[in-house]
């Protein structure tokens, strides 16, 4: 990739949505933690310094070494980076009196500046840091103040230098896009070229050159990331892509016979493999999330390994894997702390002589589908709710067994097609039902009930990383719970969770 933007990660919560705002003016972007600069710079047009929960003053604050890049490429610093460059070059930064958190306005814009080209004063902006720049830096400029932030953006002379104390990444600074517009385009000349038909283009090219005549098996899942992947494969390599369902016994219900019907009629090679009572027998006792995740994720490795051995001489293992995937399963010390680990992250042990290929890497999930329109697949299938790889694992708390998870299923099944039948299913980003690992009294006709505790989950969200739930009509939520419990045997409670990311997960495991 040419025209390449880099982005510094310094820890903030915010890094991910810098680099999804810089996609979607079709640039091209990547996240590198920040003591892990490339050392080879030649393919990036300019650098942005994301924000930290670390101050400056502290003794461990992040402090890398950027006499490769400054004066060198353009560079964007946003909070902690502005504080950073303000601090070690000659600036001063106290701890503000307040935190400043919150929206804030530009009172102060000053004229004929590249980086402020069509804002006006009073634009909305986001602030989040507890210090503030108090003395600027050697050379500096100031461009932008708010009512309490007198330092609220300034510039280097002599440099593409590039300071503001707000995120202009978050929905809430109104003329953020424009601003990153102005930094990427006018400032540093980066060509918009990231489209979906340039990634299929080069991606397809990419994999012919890497792949060859070689054979490839992929584990189809049934969702957009492994569907996705395997057509794109399968537009480069052609026969030579063998691609494996998995009924883990942890699917929707009917999902392993659905998913093989839909799959008939895109052209691939598939094959379902019901190893159902495999997955059950691995995760028998488990009752830590990591643990189950991580049993499942060996499992689905023995079965891809087994199946392997029954196609002569494959050489690849293809893996729908995310960049939102990549991003949390690297934990650096400070940066993209590990949330959850991810059993299609990480590599292969040694026995399993596969190389990988993971042709969605870079993407995040409005991106593949994207790609999936750009190939030609139905939306009915780009549309559908992310489902997690361990499945109903991680939504049944505690441990797992065959009845638990026919439970949740006839509950899951209900609350997904009630969505659907209320025409509510594609304004949600992702639904699902947990079982919890209690039980409630109830009272069932003339009958004292001790049953389980269901709760459900609906969420919007662009692409994951944050989502808020959503606001689903009281009609709707009491015809499903009044359903929920009448039909599923074994469950006398339905609640519905109504916590956003962050501070909860999408998941609850």
């Amino acid at each position: 990739m040419q025209n390449n933007v880099l982005i510094l990660d310094f820890g903030s919560q915010y890094t991910q949505l810098i680099a999804r705002r810089v996609r979607e003016l079709n640039i091209y972007c990547e996240i590198y933690p920040y003591h892990k600069i490339p050392d080879d710079l030649s393919g990036f047009k300019s650098v942005i310094l994301s924000g930290s929960p670390f101050s400056v003053r502290a003794e461990d604050a992040p402090h890398p070494d950027l006499s490769k890049i400054r004066g060198k490429l353009p560079v964007l610093a946003v909070c902690y980076g502005a504080q950073y460059l303000a601090h070690f070059s000659g600036g001063k930064v106290e701890p503000s009196d307040t935190r400043e958190y919150g929206r804030a306005n530009l009172s102060v814009i000053k004229d004929a500046e590249p980086l402020f080209e069509n804002i006006k004063e009073n634009s909305q902006v986001w602030m989040s840091h507890s210090d503030s720049i108090i003395k600027l830096p050697e050379n500096a400029v100031r461009l932008a103040s708010t009512t309490d932030v007198l330092n609220a953006a300034y510039r280097i002379d002599g440099e593409e230098t590039y300071a503001i104390q707000f995120h202009p990444e978050v929905y809430h600074s109104t003329d953020g896009k424009q601003l990153l517009e102005n930094f990427l385009v006018k400032i540093s000349g980066t060509n918009q070229t990231w489209t979906p038909g340039k990634f299929v283009d080069l991606t397809v090219s990419e994999l012919q050159d890497k792949i060859g005549d070689d054979k490839v098996v992929l584990g189809l899942s049934g969702g957009v990331d492994s569907s996705v992947a395997a057509v794109l494969l399968h537009k480069a390599i052609g026969k030579n892509l063998y691609c494996i369902f998995v009924n883990n016994g942890l699917l929707r219900k009917n999902e392993f016979e659905s998913v093989l019907d839909q799959y008939k009629d895109m052209g691939l090679n598939v094959k379902g493999v019901d190893a159902s009572a495999r997955f059950l027998d691995a995760l028998k006792g488990l009752s830590d999330p990591e643990e189950k995740r991580k049993a499942i994720g060996n499992t689905f490795i023995e079965v891809f390994d087994d199946e392997a051995h029954e196609i002569k001489d494959v050489v690849y293992l293809a893996q729908g894997t995310i960049y939102p995937d990549v991003i949390e399963s690297v934990s650096v010390n400070g940066p993209s702390v590990t949330i959850k680990s991810h059993h299609n992250v990480g590599g292969l042990p040694d026995f399993m002589k596969l190389k990988v290929v993971e042709p969605l890497r870079m993407l995040f999930k409005d991106e593949v589908r994207r790609v999936g329109k750009e190939l030609g697949i139905d939306q009915t299938l780009l549309g559908r709710h992310p489902f997690p790889g361990p499945g109903l694992a991680i939504r049944i708390l505690g441990d797992i067994t065959a009845e638990k998870v026919r439970i949740l299923q006839e509950v899951d099944h209900i609350f997904i097609q009630g969505l659907r039948d209320w025409m509510l299913y594609d304004k949600v980003w992702q639904a699902g039902a947990i079982l919890l690992p209690i039980q409630s009294v109830g009272v069932m006709g003339d009958e004292r009930t001790y049953e389980q505790v269901v709760a459900l989950r609906a969420v919007e969200s662009t692409d994951g990383m944050t989502a808020d739930w959503v606001n689903l009509p009281y009609e709707f939520l009491q015809k499903t719970s009044n359903t929920i419990i009448n039909r599923v045997k074994g469950v006398n409670r339905v609640v519905y969770d109504i916590s956003s990311k962050p501070p909860a997960t999408i998941e609850w495991e």
